[in-house]
């Protein structure tokens, strides 16, 4: 019984660790299509955000199989608990990744009124995010998983910088509103791709130590 367990939980970890790679090239793709103003590739964003979807729905019924016929221990469940809301996480960002590709489309005319230097450092640090939550739970490593909220701080700071950019933009040309608006929002998306990133690691942190630590 042991055995079988293990077993489905390899494959759980297999299945995260699936999901997680493919959120991780949506976040770069999308910000990749807007710096290059690749409509078909923000265009394959936007499809296979369905992919996405489908993988939580997917992991989600093969962990509640788990809980239902094999009775797991407080331990276990406590793991099968943080998959849950990891891969609810990843299924957002998987989201917020589309509404960036979204706004790429409608940008894909237009001329740009900045070059744009922050918003592809938020996409990097949001990748190196998640990337080191989903290493962190399977790894079971403590350490990283604080490394990660400790770096949600480095992309809260791109968005305060993105954000003042754009305000004297607008106060120098209101013509500039309207897409610094757009880039604003870009902006928001990415930060809170942080947030669940760093709500990833805290649940790693709990399938660990039993503590549901909360990042500031």
């Amino acid at each position: 019984m042991r055995s079988f367990f293990d077993q489905e939980l390899d494959v759980l970890n297999n299945e995260l660790i699936k999901m997680g790679s493919l959120v991780e090239s949506l976040i770069e793709d999308a910000v990749k299509s807007l710096m290059t103003k690749d409509v078909e590739l923000a265009k394959a964003v936007i499809v296979k955000d369905d992919d996405v979807d489908a993988m939580e729905k997917s992991i989600e019924a093969r962990c509640l199989q788990l809980i239902l016929k094999q009775h797991p221990v407080a331990g276990d469940l406590r793991l099968i608990s943080s998959i849950l809301k990891m891969i609810t996480d990843l299924e957002r960002i998987g989201d917020q990744s589309q509404d960036i590709a979204e706004i790429s489309l409608l940008l894909a005319d237009e001329r740009f009124i900045k070059e744009l230097t922050h918003i592809p450092q938020m996409g990097e640090a949001t990748i190196k995010m998640l990337k080191n939550s989903i290493d962190a739970f399977v790894n079971r490593n403590q350490e990283l998983a604080y490394e990660v909220i400790a770096f949600d701080d480095v992309v809260d700071n791109l968005f305060d910088t993105i954000k003042e950019e754009l305000i004297e933009l607008i106060n120098k040309d209101k013509e500039n509103g309207e897409q610094s608006i757009n880039f604003l929002m870009i902006a928001k998306y990415l930060e809170r791709i942080g947030d669940h990133a760093q709500n990833i690691a805290e649940w790693v942190l709990f399938a660990i130590t039993g503590e549901h630590v909360k990042g500031e």
